[in-house]
């Protein structure tokens, strides 16, 4: 039967999807060219959305989990050895291909890249796909000629995995950050991160129309509906939004007024089907830019038997920074 190892799958119970912990082997494995033996995955929106049961996983079975990191222990592809370090981010993890919240998962090489010798296991999943999010999006800022001198740059949702990131980012480029955020007790901890100025949700709403007074260079945008329509209303002339999230809602109420009036670009960062080009370029750049010594600030690691709990946690916007989570425990 072989060796048994633990997994958290969902499965169908009376027509719900419904998350347990079970025992498997690599017999159990999806039919992919490389096994990996899972040291850390991650915490994000989608997974606390998959664990509990709300229709993500598009597949069923399926094990949760869009991020990995570990090391390679069997591979059919020349790209990939025995004792590789490798991570994953996204391309349908937990919703169309088995994810992370394994010990052992076997996954496609062109998912795949090997690890930055900059990062641990543990690191890479601090990181995960939030920060990963970050980093294309301060690189499609940069892409779009957003640079330092234009002025200050919005963070909204800031707080979470990929607005903490961004923070940290930005601040270490040498950008002017105003971070927002609808959590008064999280003050502290952006400014820590590096934001120069922290203003509430209600501030970034300005008022709510879809043609406001210029003052933002650029932003980065996690939340998406109303909150990112009044963030383009506020963006100078020439400036830039990137656009990676919905917490708020998948709508945009806005109108092409910003867009043709002062040449707002929409930066649309889609972390899931990058290309592998673009994802080495993020890693290379986060190995490069990243001050690693906010990850203890940033980052708690958590037990694999805690996911159902934090789920519900992260669903609520209870959760800060990011949530490594050690399969292995």
């Amino acid at each position: 039967m072989g060796e048994t190892f633990r997994a958290l799958v969902i499965e169908d119970h009376d027509g719900k999807q419904q998350a347990n912990f079970k025992d498997l082997t690599v017999a159990d494995l999806p039919d992919e060219d490389v096994l990996v033996e899972v040291a850390y995955s991650t915490l994000n929106y989608k997974d606390g959305l998959a664990v509990l049961g709300k229709g993500i996983a598009r597949r069923l079975p399926m094990v949760g989990g869009v991020d990995l990191a570990g090391t390679v222990l069997e591979s059919s592809s020349d790209e990939f050895k025995a004792g590789d370090k490798v991570v994953v981010n996204g391309f349908g993890l937990s919703e169309l291909h088995w994810g992370g919240y394994s010990q052992k998962q076997k996954v496609s090489s062109d998912w795949l890249i090997k690890l930055p010798d900059a990062f641990t296991a543990q690191e890479a999943m601090a990181i995960g796909t939030a920060g990963y999010t970050s980093m294309l999006c301060v690189l499609a800022l940069e892409k779009a000629g957003i640079t330092p001198d234009k002025g200050e740059i919005l963070v909204t949702g800031a707080a979470g995995g990929v607005g903490s990131f961004a923070i940290a980012l930005l601040a270490k480029l040498g950008y002017t950050v105003v971070a927002s955020s609808g959590r008064v007790e999280t003050h502290d901890y952006l400014t820590k991160l590096g934001a120069n100025s922290v203003i509430s949700r209600e501030e970034t709403m300005g008022k709510g129309r879809p043609f406001d007074k210029e003052r933002w260079a650029g932003a980065i945008d996690c939340v998406g509906s109303k909150t990112l329509a009044a963030v383009i209303a506020q963006i100078n002339y020439g400036g830039a939004v990137a656009a990676c999230g919905l917490a708020g809602g998948n709508d945009l109420p806005t109108s092409v007024l910003p867009f043709i009036l002062r040449g707002v670009s929409l930066l649309g960062v889609d972390s899931v089907m990058a290309s592998r080009e673009a994802r080495e370029e993020a890693w290379s750049r986060l190995a490069a830019d990243l001050d690693k010594s906010l990850f203890d600030d940033m980052t708690t690691v958590e037990p694999m038997s805690n996911l159902p709990k934090l789920a519900e946690q992260i669903l609520k916007g209870q959760i800060k920074g990011r949530v490594v989570i050690d399969v292995n425990a």
